[in-house]
């Protein structure tokens, strides 16, 4: 499976990106778009230039970073349930970036900077927890403390927003559904530049991650700085969902879908697994937010929503195998 793999998921990808450049309020046939991308004076070219590429290349790229972020949570924790939605990472980079909002700091580098606080924040406070029931980094008490600490990050947020003025609210609300209606080239440029160092990270810790799957005490064995290699995790992993959640909001369970359904494609192996989970959580994101352009068209519908239709019954069955 692992040769057919490769062909099917850029196939994935491309039929993802197509769709996400034609479909929208005002639909174009796949012959325009090309034309479009090719000519700046075709018919079409300023919505397919300006409007629909810039959140097509968006929602790829927060889509491969979540995908990968989740895939390092899982072999960090040892369980496939894990992702930075449900661990709290998210809730804590939207509290931040909603407090950044509070306060009015620029939108360039002040929410990017406040949601990766408030991502370290929520580390830290599900790390807490789980030493406090004597079970560090157990995975069960890893997902209830998420739980709890994405739940605390939801009150603190909703009173923030209750707190805050017409326009801050509505803004704050813009980041908390999430969605890519807000998209522009300026976005594109923000995330990539947060995100292409922890991506880079995390694809060369490749191998520490494979000996990391087997239990901590045999890959510090064959040589692996275990304390030292979860802590560049937990720091990559962060600052990657703190990025995505100030440019498009919270969305979640792509972390959770993409690798579990990549693994039984490409094999454990994190060398073949990150690239292959960046690209299709990149098309799975793409597809999701061509979906929530259409559904109900004219009404736009939020990613997040259409995400978690998607990774709710998954995460239902996935724990559910996990407790037999």
């Amino acid at each position: 499976m692992t040769r057919a793999a490769w062909p099917l998921t850029i196939g994935f990808v491309l039929v993802a990106m197509a769709l996400g450049l034609s479909v929208g309020a005002t639909s174009l046939p796949l012959g325009s778009v090309w034309q479009a991308l090719g000519d700046a004076s075709a018919p079409g070219a300023a919505i397919v230039r300006e409007l629909r590429l810039p959140r097509v290349l968006l929602a790829f790229s927060v889509g491969g970073a979540l995908g990968v972020s989740g895939a390092a949570l899982q072999a960090l924790i040892r369980n496939p349930l894990a992702d930075p939605y449900l661990l709290g990472l998210s809730g804590g980079a939207g509290l931040g970036a909603v407090s950044a909002m509070a306060l009015a700091l620029p939108l360039v580098w002040g929410v990017p900077a406040a949601a990766f606080v408030g991502a370290l924040g929520a580390v830290a406070l599900v790390y807490r927890l789980s030493v406090v029931a004597g079970r560090r980094l157990d995975p069960r008490v890893l997902l209830l403390a998420g739980v709890i600490v994405g739940a605390f990050a939801g009150a603190i947020m909703t009173t923030i927003i209750t707190l805050s003025t017409a326009e801050q609210l509505r803004n704050a609300f813009l980041w908390l559904l999430g969605g890519f209606s807000a998209a522009s080239w300026e976005s594109v440029w923000i995330f990539v530049g947060y995100a292409l160092l922890p991506l880079g990270v995390l694809l060369a810790q490749a191998r520490p991650l494979d000996l990391l799957t087997i239990g901590d005490e045999p890959a510090q064995t064959l040589g692996v700085d275990v304390e030292r290699l979860k802590r560049i995790v937990l720091l990559c992993t962060s600052l990657l969902t703190a990025a995505g959640v100030a440019v498009c909001g919270i969305i979640g369970f792509v972390g959770l879908v993409v690798p579990h359904a990549l693994r039984g494609l490409v094999g454990p192996l994190h060398r073949r697994l990150l690239p292959a989970v960046f690209l299709a959580g990149g098309g799975f994101l793409v597809l999701a937010d061509a979906a929530a352009r259409t559904v109900v068209r004219p009404v736009e519908l939020p990613v997040g929503v259409v995400t978690a239709l998607i990774g709710v019954p998954l995460f239902a069955l996935l724990l559910r195998r996990s407790l037999r």
